[in-house]
């Protein structure tokens, strides 16, 4: 008689290469318990929320200061070219101003040509940066102070109504809204971002050797 097959995920590389592995997130204000169980929920659904496929590499983003009106946030999930899965808060805000924004994403270059980091600045000014219709899908968000007004916590995600013209979450599932939001000292690390208008004063594009982020 032949032995018993072994189904260790040793012997099963694919398998545990599919294995989710759930990173710590930040979101502001919202209790992590309620936030897992609304995207546990939004997996198991494949609802997704990128119009567009990701690449899957992170990206971050930096601001003295953040100012939006009508803010609103919701546990989702993207998904890649390749069908792979990610899971993010997507942060929604109507209009927003950032002030010294900084934006960086590092790479390793085929062809052995190392490590090289293309970075965007803009806002340094008199004049802020500013977005309308702007989205953020994020695993990662913090700041040394952040302001809500008139917000709701644990509202349904498929019933937000403080920003027009962008895609709600999934009935049943954990979000919150306000009518307007300040974060100081903005740190974030995103997956994707989309805007209506994105206006730069200022603007300026660097690619350079080495890793250097925004943070």
């Amino acid at each position: 008689m032949a032995p018993p097959e072994n189904n260790t995920p040793q012997n099963h590389p694919h398998r545990a290469a599919g294995r989710v592995r759930w990173r710590r997130f930040a979101f502001a204000l919202v209790p992590s318990l309620a936030v897992v169980a609304a995207v546990l929920g939004l997996t198991a659904q494949g609802a997704l929320a990128s119009s567009f496929s990701i690449s899957g590499q992170q990206f971050q983003v930096s601001a003295n200061a953040l100012s939006g009106q009508g803010f609103q946030q919701f546990g989702t999930v993207d998904s890649t070219a390749a069908s792979r899965k990610i899971v993010v808060a997507e942060s929604e805000i109507g209009t927003a101003t950032l002030t010294s924004l900084c934006q960086s994403v590092v790479t390793t270059m085929p062809f052995g040509l190392g490590t090289y980091t293309l970075q965007i600045r803009a806002g340094q000014g008199s004049t802020p940066v500013s977005a309308s219709g702007l989205i953020v899908d994020a695993n990662q968000l913090s700041g040394s102070t952040a302001v809500f007004r008139n917000i709701h916590i644990g509202q349904d995600a498929s019933t937000l109504t403080d920003v027009n013209g962008v895609p709600l979450g999934q009935a049943g599932t954990f979000a919150q809204q306000a009518t307007h939001i300040t974060i100081d000292n903005l740190r974030q690390v995103a997956y994707a971002t989309s805007a209506g208008t994105f206006t730069l004063p200022g603007f300026s594009l660097r690619l350079s050797a080495g890793d250097k982020p925004c943070f």
